[in-house]
């Protein structure tokens, strides 16, 4: 079993005084997400453990391996309370192999393979082929106003259908979905994380605010 490291955030994200946000650190980039939750004002915790959901009001997974977050997640207990979490209406964001992990469905999963779940969707893995076949395009959201988001893709999944309970926030140019919600989740293809677009991160935080405030 692989032994997780325990890290803490800096001292400025402790002091926050905004939405209680964690993003779960089993694997893949969650620095660069705590980093964007604590600019915009969250108060952030790196999620590892059952307990530690308690504490939050949202939850992002971030981009990564989503079979290695799988295995983890249910070596370390975790799956099955996010499960639970997930249906009792927690805010969820995944990027990249986060969407995968919310997906209802991944055609490619390999064997043994399986998702939290959440998003009325079916996702296909690694869509945009290998790592050195990234690329950036620019995207219209709707949801997040007029002008286009600027997205990074890195070996990404892709949306291939979308229930009838979930929404398509963005397509790219060919019609393929990399954005979708779903009540109090979010997820998305690409990482806004690494190019300073945080509007994603602001519409989730909406998310939780409201969330927090009906509850």
């Amino acid at each position: 079993m692989t032994t997780l490291r325990t890290e803490s955030l800096d001292a400025g994200a402790a002091a926050s005084a905004g939405p209680r946000v964690g993003v779960l650190a089993l694997q893949g980039d969650f620095r660069e997400h705590a980093h964007v939750l604590t600019k915009l004002g969250a108060s952030v915790s790196l999620v590892r453990r059952p307990a530690e959901l308690d504490a939050i009001e949202g939850l992002v997974i971030p981009g990564g391996e989503s079979t290695v977050m799988d295995k983890l997640s249910r070596a370390y207990g975790l799956a099955e309370p996010l499960k639970a979490a997930i249906t009792a209406g927690l805010p969820v964001y995944g990027t990249c192999a986060g969407l995968i992990m919310l997906a209802d469905s991944v055609l490619d999963a390999i064997a043994g393979q399986q998702s939290l779940g959440g998003l009325d969707v079916v996702v296909r893995r690694n869509a945009f082929g290998s790592q050195n076949q990234s690329f950036e395009t620019d995207l219209d959201v709707p949801a997040l106003g007029d002008a286009p988001v600027h997205a990074v893709f890195i070996r990404g999944p892709v949306v291939e259908s979308v229930g009838p309970s979930a929404t398509a926030l963005a397509t790219i140019s060919d019609g393929r979905v990399v954005a979708v919600e779903q009540g109090n989740l979010l997820g998305t293809s690409f990482h806004p994380e690494i190019n300073g677009e945080y509007r994603f991160h602001k519409y989730f935080l909406a998310k939780v605010r409201a969330a927090a405030t009906t509850a």
